[in-house]
């Protein structure tokens, strides 16, 4: 399944809840004619909306999912359901203005949710039975009611566009009352069925229920995946992600907005490291798709249209440099054991311990006798590992501490000495380096210090790494 030559572009929730905004720039502007089609958007959800949903991405307040799976009555849950169904015609509300509109989008609204409710309820009244495990059926609820938020944004979105003259096409895959059963491949082409890019404009769901059941492996960053799968199916000249700001060599209100300046060009590897570090351009998995069909990805900010943003693709550098400078919280779980030299099996247990509590490694080193990982987690959930570990190895020594990563990022730092550079930078701010790393890969160079020198570390890096920005500053970074 290919298209002739357009792009597939994705737009995440926030520049969403702008929905009007990027009407008259991004979907429209000054274009005319043929120049409004050979493009595929990717929405997610209006900002919120799936936290309402599942549960708060960063504050973990339970949502409708949460509050079903831990339900001891129907209130909890029915009531979250109704929250999320205000919130849907509140955020349409905002965007349409016809009447007709705004009537058929509160309809959409309304049989969703009443579908999800009735869904819920004959879920629950099946489990009652002994012989049916709630447990069992939680992901694919999960996946039901995430699906709920992308429908709703494409569909207002699309009827948005068509009211504007735009002849846009609400594309739905999130398999709403569809008995077939599709993996992700046969959804996206099935779905794409007869469209014709030169005249027509598809608004397409984030979400895809698919038989490979996209949140057990991705969560969240189901969109993306999507979107990159979309972008290789339909061979793609380019994938395109909008987001509300510019990928930034560091963030303006660190460093202060005349001295960052906009990545304009960058890789893939560049990429996943930003990733690792909580700054994600993409999600790997499906930075991998894109790298695979040979589909370069853009990086633009939605809201700045006339700016090309930032390329990724898989070109080298033309010279060494640093390109970024960005840091991230980690919790240190450092294991010291005199018996470990030359005795196998520490690191393994170790690893095995943090993949069954499902904690992100960061980053790892070792030596002789000592294991350390960074990892992204609670201090709770490191408590319970290292509770492990203590059990497993009674005469080693545990110590967990809350820390942060500083990092050097770019394509090619071979031959700058930016270790070294940055170990003195970082010293003459008075700041105490606890541990500092860099690979043979020469990607990425990492200064593990204390959590409140984390701020003033990478305003430090980036003054002495990245010299004062030549271009103009950005009004956001990311």
């Amino acid at each position: 399944m290919t298209f002739p030559e357009h792009s597939v572009e994705k737009i995440g929730g926030t520049s969403m809840s702008r929905v009007r905004d990027l009407r008259d720039t991004l979907f429209i502007g000054s274009r005319e004619g043929a120049d409004l089609y050979h493009r595929i958007f990717v929405v997610s959800a209006f900002g919120g909306i799936t936290n309402l949903l599942l549960e708060h991405k960063k504050t973990g307040a339970p949502g409708v999912y949460a509050l079903f799976a831990n339900a001891d009555n129907d209130h909890g849950w029915l009531d979250a359901l109704t929250r999320v169904a205000e919130a849907m015609v509140a955020a349409h509300e905002k965007v349409l203005d016809h009447p007709a509109d705004l009537s058929a989008a509160g309809e959409f609204v309304r049989e969703r949710i009443e579908g999800a409710r009735s869904c819920l309820f004959d879920l629950q009244r099946l489990c009652s039975y002994g012989h049916f495990r709630l447990s069992d059926h939680m992901l694919v609820i999960r996946e039901l009611l995430s699906g709920l938020g992308e429908a709703h944004s494409a569909f207002v979105t699309a009827a948005l566009l068509q009211r504007a003259g735009v002849n846009a096409r609400f594309i739905d895959l999130s398999g709403w009352r569809d008995e077939g059963e599709y993996d992700l491949d046969a959804r996206i082409r099935t779905a794409f069925e007869g469209v014709d890019l030169s005249a027509e404009l598809p608004i397409v769901t984030g979400y895809a229920q698919c038989s490979e059941g996209l949140m057990r492996e991705f969560d969240r960053g189901y969109s993306e995946v999507t979107f990159s799968r979309l972008a290789a199916l339909t061979g793609a000249r380019e994938a395109i992600i909008h987001k509300e700001f510019h990928l930034s060599s560091a963030d303006p209100k660190l460093v202060g907005e005349g001295a960052v300046r906009k990545l304009g060009h960058t890789n893939y590897d560049v990429a996943d490291q930003l990733s690792n570090m909580g700054m994600e351009a993409i999600h790997p998995k499906a930075a991998k798709t894109l790298r695979q069909a040979d589909v370069p990805l853009r990086v633009t900010n939605a809201f700045d249209p006339g700016d090309p943003g930032t390329l990724i693709d898989d070109k080298p550098a033309d010279a060494p440099a640093v390109e970024i400078v960005t840091g991230l919280d980690v919790m240190a779980l450092e294991l010291f054991e005199q018996d470990m030299v030359g005795v196998k099996g520490y690191d393994a247990a170790f690893l095995e311990a943090l993949r069954r509590h499902d904690l992100r490694i960061v980053s790892k080193t070792s030596n002789a006798n000592t294991i350390t990982h960074y990892v992204e987690a609670s201090l709770k959930a490191v408590r319970r590992v290292a509770r492990e570990l203590e059990r497993q190895f009674p005469s080693a020594t545990l110590t967990v501490r809350a820390l942060s990563i500083a990092s050097a990022i770019g394509r090619d730092l071979s031959g700058l000495s930016v270790l070294t550079r940055g170990l003195v930078a970082l010293a003459d701010s008075g700041i105490e380096v606890i541990a500092a790393q860099q690979t043979s890969r020469n990607v990425d160079v990492q200064f593990m210090v204390e959590r409140d020198q984390l701020k003033p570390a990478i305003h430090a890096l980036h003054n002495e790494l990245l010299p004062a920005a030549e271009s103009a500053p950005q009004k956001r970074a990311a």
